[in-house]
Parts: structure tokens; sequence; C-alpha cells
């Protein structure tokens, strides 16, 4: 990925944070956004910039329809291109059918659905031959082993067929798109030693949460070189989630 230029959405913390941090150990340029957290979002790029690469943190709401797109923009103003993009930021809201409020369903649905979509659009404006657009899904998108994740596991289920449409529509062009299941993972959001950690760990194959890390080697994979006849594809990387 030397010279490349990347673009990870939600890129200051978690799964983000790793995935911007190993495409920057892979060469990459990389951009990422942020909605708070600005410190955090900042030690992302000195990390970046501490790897020889160039970093640049984002303020960015992926559901403000303007915003979602214009993060691409200002990605190619400060890193001159845009090579590749991961559509990693999410809301994960977990409850019953009966405390979910349509105000819940536009949010999740305006972050993990329209921004997603409208960042892409966006990008694949900018991007030419041999560039990856990678987005992060979830492994209750193949399997749901309890009750409480209907808007989440939809939400990201759409994101299998924006992927999937995306490889036909952008594959004449040289460009891939691909997306990463995640099991459960030790983030700030979803810790390994927090209440609901045990369930969660019962349900992999392995019996231990993923580590962000974990998830950003089959990120950086796909954005690489050796991926480039790998499209319209999902992988999961869930320790056996859906084994």
């Amino acid at each position: 990925m030397n010279g490349k230029v990347a673009l990870v959405t939600g890129g200051s913390r978690g799964i983000g944070a790793a995935t911007a941090l190993r495409l920057a150990r892979g060469g990459a340029d990389v951009a990422i956004t942020y909605v708070a957290g600005k410190e955090a979002a900042e030690e992302v790029v000195r990390r970046i910039e501490q790897a020889g690469r160039r970093g640049v943190a984002l303020r960015a709401d992926s559901a403000d329809t303007t915003e979602a797109a214009d993060a691409v923009d200002r990605t190619v103003d400060a890193l001159g291109g845009l090579d590749i993009l991961v559509n990693n930021v999410g809301v994960g809201l977990l409850g019953p059918l009966e405390s979910i409020t349509p105000a819940d369903v536009d949010r999740v649905l305006a972050v993990n659905v329209r921004g997603v979509y409208l960042t892409s659009r966006a990008a694949a404006a900018r991007m030419g031959s041999g560039s990856r657009i990678v987005t992060i899904g979830t492994c209750m998108t193949q399997r749901v082993p309890g009750p409480g994740g209907t808007l989440y596991a939809m939400s990201k289920s759409a994101l299998i067929g924006l992927t999937k449409a995306l490889a036909r529509e952008l594959g004449g062009r040289g460009i891939t798109a691909n997306i990463v299941h995640p099991g459960p993972v030790d983030t700030d959001m979803n810790p390994a030693d927090g209440p609901y950690a045990d369930p969660q760990k019962a349900d992999t194959a392995l019996g231990r949460f993923g580590r962000p890390e974990e998830i950003a080697s089959m990120v950086a994979y796909l954005a690489g070189g050796e991926a480039a006849y790998i499209t319209g594809a999902e992988f999961s990387v869930d320790g056996g989630h859906a084994a």
C-alpha cells in the first residue's frame, strides 16, 4: 500500500483506530473521521505519523448527508487522492422491539446505511483503477444468537446488498468492494470483561473475544494488491460465531 491514500470512517478508537494504524504500517497515508473524542482522534494521527505516514483527523457526522460525502473531498484535499475507503463507522443500538423508537430507527439507518452509501458514492467518484472499498458489517448478519438485535442486524444486513451491488457497478473500473463481519471484539464499547461478555464468548467456537487488530488484518489484506481478484465477498472474522 505504499503511497496509497486511505479514509477510515470512525477511526478514532476500536476497530477503526486499529485499521488506520495497520494501513499506515502498510505504507498508506490515512485520514480518519470522528464525531466526539477529538483527543483520541489526534492520538491516532500522532501514531500514524510515528509510522512515517501522513495522517489527518476530520470531524464528520455520518448521519449528516452533507458531512458523510464531504469527508471524501476533505481527504482528497488534505492527502492528494483516495485509493482505499474503509466504512467502519456505525451505531450499535440493541433492545426489544417495543423499546425502539422511530427516532432510534432513523438514527441507526442514517449512520449505518445512508451514511455508508453516501460516503461510498462520493469515494467512487474520486477513485481510480485498483482502489478498494471495505465495509465493516457484523456477525449478526450471519447469525443472531438472541433477542434485541433486530434494528442493528437489519441495518448491517443492508450493507451486504450494498457491497455486492458496488462490486458489480465498479468492477469494470477495477475497483473492488468487500465486507468484513467481526464477531465480539474487545473495544471500549464492548469490553471483553464487561457485564455482557460471557454470553458473547459462549456464542463463539473459540470462546473468546477478538482483538481489533485481528479485524484490521483482514481489512488490510482486502485493501492490498494481493486481493485484486476478490470483490463482492463477505468475510467472517468472528471466532466461529456463525459456525
